[in-house]
């Protein structure tokens, strides 16, 4: 009785998960409003709902299989284009070592999606006076802290860069230390101007 139960949840989160996918792909949804939108529309009203929930890895891989299949002739191009952008935009900020985050490292990005930057400076205000230098309009909001909510979270700048979107997180230099670190299953959540020329290039190459 109790195995039954556990695959009976394995395959509602696994449907969840594909149905959060589509959203997020199709419409450009977020991962969390993807899910409960996805568990709503698979689970009515039901009160037990989030103990079915996936996980973001979960929507991820559905997202990276929904691509494969339905998404093979333009995801990928899409992909580079936005790559290509994210890299003209890091070498520009170089001084403020950027590292690139989301939907565009991971490689699941399409049409909706946008470019996440992580940027390190004694001040934000320093990145801030920057970009106004450069005549960028800018669109302030904030981001949760990458290490946890522990922390505070910090200023976002969000603009546009050749008509892509751009959201540039302003972290301390000290945020610096182990953020290019892989988690422990070497999952990589970020990387620096280095890696994403490396992507580029096999991408080319492939």
């Amino acid at each position: 009785m109790t195995t039954d139960a556990f695959d009976d949840n394995r395959q509602l989160r696994l449907e969840i998960a594909a149905a959060a996918a589509r959203l997020v792909a199709q419409d450009g949804a977020g991962y969390g409003s993807a899910k409960r939108k996805a568990a709503r529309q698979i689970l009515g009203d039901a009160p037990d709902g989030a103990n079915v929930l996936p996980d973001n890895e979960l929507i991820e891989e559905q997202l990276r299989l929904y691509n494969a299949l339905f998404l093979a002739d333009s995801q990928p191009a899409r992909l580079f284009q936005l790559r290509t952008i994210a890299l003209q935009v890091m070498e520009a900020l170089q001084q403020f070592h950027p590292l690139l985050s989301g939907p565009v490292l991971n490689g699941t990005a399409g049409p909706h999606d946008e470019i996440y930057l992580q940027l390190f400076a004694e001040s934000a205000k320093d990145i801030h006076i920057f970009l106004l230098n450069k005549n960028v309009v800018l669109d302030m909001s904030e981001t949760p802290h990458f290490k946890g909510p522990r922390y505070d979270a910090v200023e976002t700048a969000s603009f546009l860069w050749k008509n892509e979107g751009v959201h540039a997180a302003m972290y301390e230099l000290d945020d610096m230390r182990g953020a290019l670190k892989p988690k422990a299953d070497g999952k990589v959540l970020r990387t620096d101007i280095a890696g994403l020329r490396t992507l580029l290039s096999q991408s080319q190459a492939e």
